[in-house]
């Protein structure tokens, strides 16, 4: 999960708030031409949750591309972010009579667009309709799929009534569209594109139904895998060996799990983002993936072609001036023999890598004690966690260092006018009375009010549980704690890096652009966003073979590395080794100059195009064209209706459309 919001992100920023408004849907009139309606169901449909939103928001241009007016997206109705994210326009058609229909049985249903690139059609549900209609969806989906839920769990109450009311859409809109000749002939009226278990709930009742539509599933994660593998160390190894009911239980996530697995068998096709998951899906959910769809990017919202470098420049700058406040009080160092590296993204330190990055930072510190590079590197480790406030000494010295230039200032203007008027009448150049007696002691109490006598802190704010932290705790055991003598600096930001942050005050894209190495060493992640947006701003990063994006890039490019794109081997290797070739590789990095920075950067910049939408967006064609393919075969034949727990029981190796 990457820290961007709509605000943050450049890919919102080719939405003009000052457009004319839509005042009605193009789809009113004439009726829809023939062929499928694609109907993408999530959880974070214009509601940021995870890694999914990313996906969705940046994918929107391509299915527009494709489906134009016949792409609609499907989540539930979330009032806060749908105010900032989403304008509500008046259906017209089909659409506004399956949406009428809805409205007089109690559902409301809003209809408009996201505003993001591409300008997608969306629909967003009000979907709780009082406790004792879930308790009759709960009730249906033991009955009718063997599939028993906890009594107030928020989020499985809410996937189950977004489920019901999701089902009732589908059923609504097939009914209205069936009144138009046109749209009912050849082909699957709809083509319905779930993601998660959370968005996907309602495919066992679409099947059972026997609806015109044809289902994909997507999995961006297993649950359950992403549980396991923060448990253990050999995940990957003893997959093949693990029961999947035993360790449900073990995490009390059975209701969960078995909504999953009713997805993935239920689907017409199933699909996850990279081959790693697919291995799990196989042994966890019990079906082979049919198609891998890994994630892109709209590059060209990223890329700055020419600028690249200047932009680097430009933002390096930016944290220079942040160390300067961070670490200037206590002691000095060259700036322009620093370099930057960060890791960021939700905090699990262990699937993440964090612990990875650490004890890399650590055996870096020494080789470069050893070697005397006469360089420092400062890791920024970026996550989101519990925190009271910003540590008030690092608000003071920011406010000290805000006056400290605010003085040079001056005192630089008032020089220049003097030295001006000095030179043009032929004086000598003697600065020392060219500076203001008030500006002079001003400047000294600038100075003496930033030092403290003190080590600069790790982390920049108060948290809530310090003692426990285990970023903290490590970087302790490390004795990683910023000692003056030693070049290998970590800064601990527990919050996301925005204009608004106090201590930023610019975009998390800039900070990435002004940094020069990203750091990913996962453990577990299905795909990884956080180093294929280093790409796409031209940064070198760090991944993993046991990262989605680690994988495809080590699949598709023999000597990634050269690319900018390092895979480090982490599958079956123990966690020292993997540190060792890390802080190897770390090492190597500091040894590059300017000049070699800047060609790789240049390499990772010519290959960041290769994962753009256009390209790795044809999967999800091929999973659309596949599930209508299998839709068509079903009704030939005559398959109709399904429960979830008889399809939880089909054979791992057959692949053949599901039957009842």
């Amino acid at each position: 999960m990457t820290q961007r919001s709509l605000q943050n992100d450049p890919a919102s920023r080719d939405y003009q708030p000052g457009a004319a408004p839509l005042a009605s849907d193009d789809l009113a009139a004439p009726p829809p031409p023939a062929g499928p309606v694609l109907l993408e169901v999530a959880w974070e449909v214009c509601n940021q949750v995870g890694g999914i939103y990313q996906v969705l928001r940046s994918k929107a241009p391509l299915m527009v591309q494709r489906w134009g007016d016949r792409y609609i997206l499907v989540g539930p109705y979330e009032p806060r972010s749908a105010a900032v994210e989403f304008e509500e326009i008046r259906p017209g058609g089909w659409i506004a009579k399956a949406i009428n229909a809805l409205r007089e049985q109690g559902l409301v249903v809003h209809y408009g667009r996201w505003l993001v690139p591409g300008r997608p059609k969306v629909m967003l549900i009000e979907h709780w309709q009082g406790p004792e209609h879930l308790a009759d969806c709960k009730y249906r989906l033991w009955r009718e799929h063997g599939i028993g839920t906890p009594e107030q769990d928020w989020l499985i109450d809410g996937v189950v009534s977004f489920a019901d009311a999701t089902r009732r859409l589908f059923g609504a809109l097939a009914e209205a569209r069936s009144a138009y000749p046109r749209a009912a002939s050849g082909g699957a009226p709809f083509v319905g594109h779930f993601h998660e278990w959370m968005g996907g709930l309602a495919i066992a009742d679409l099947r059972r139904m026997a609806l015109p539509v044809a289902t994909v599933f997507t999995t961006h994660a297993t649950l359950l895998g992403r549980y396991i593998a923060s448990s253990r160390d050999d995940f990957y190894e003893q997959l093949p060996w693990l029961d999947q009911e035993t360790e449900a239980q073990r995490f009390n996530i059975v209701p969960q799990h078995q909504i999953e697995r009713a997805c993935a068998h239920g689907a017409h096709v199933f699909t996850t983002v990279s081959s790693i998951t697919a291995e799990e899906c196989t042994h966890l959910l019990g079906r082979p993936v049919d198609v891998v769809l890994p994630n892109g990017l709209t590059i060209g919202l990223y890329n700055a072609g020419h600028e690249q470098q200047r932009l680097h420049g430009e933002y390096k700058e930016q944290i220079h001036k942040f160390t300067m406040g961070h670490f200037f009080p206590s002691y000095s160092f060259d700036l322009d023999r620093t370099l930057y590296f960060f890791t960021s993204g939700r905090f699990e330190p262990r699937n993440k890598g964090f612990d990875l990055c650490l004890e890399a930072m650590a055996r870096l510190n020494a080789e470069l004690k050893a070697s005397n590079l006469g360089k420092n590197v400062v890791l920024f480790i970026i996550s989101r966690r519990p925190t009271r406030s910003i540590n008030a000494l690092a608000m003071e010295k920011r406010g000290v260092l805000n006056e400290l230039a605010e003085v040079c200032e001056k005192i630089t203007d008032g020089v220049r006018q003097r030295l001006f008027a000095r030179a043009a009448s032929g004086g000598k150049l003697y600065l020392e009375d060219l500076v203001d007696e008030y500006w002079m002691l001003r400047y000294r109490r600038a100075q003496h009010a930033l030092k403290q006598h003190c080590l600069p802190m790790v982390v920049t704010h108060i948290l809530e549980d310090d003692a426990n932290d285990p970023v903290l705790s490590q970087v302790r055991q490390l004795n990683l704690i910023n000692h003056e003598h030693d070049p290998v600096k970590v800064v601990y930001c527990p919050d996301f890096i925005t204009p608004t942050n106090r201590l930023w005050g610019i975009e998390y894209d800039q900070f990435v652009r002004g940094c020069h190495l990203g750091l990913f060493p996962s453990a577990y992640e299905p795909w990884g966003y956080t180093p294929l947006e280093c790409a796409a701003m031209g940064v070198p990063s760090v991944t993993s073979d046991l990262a989605g994006f680690g994988r495809y890039v080590q699949e598709n490019y023999p000597t990634p590395e050269q690319h900018g794109m390092m895979v480090l081997r982490r599958r079956g290797r123990s966690y020292h080794d993997a540190a060792s070739d890390l802080a190897r590789y770390l090492l190597d990095f500091c040894r590059m100059e300017r000049r070699d920075r800047i060609a790789l950067r240049n390499e990772v910049d010519k290959r960041s195009w290769d994962f753009d939408w256009a390209k790795l967006g044809r999967a999800y064609h091929a999973a659309h064209d596949l599930a209508i393919g299998r839709f068509e075969a079903d009704a030939a034949g005559g398959i109709a209706m399904f429960s979830a727990a008889s399809m939880a029981r089909r054979s791992i190796n057959d692949d053949t459309p599901p039957q009842a």
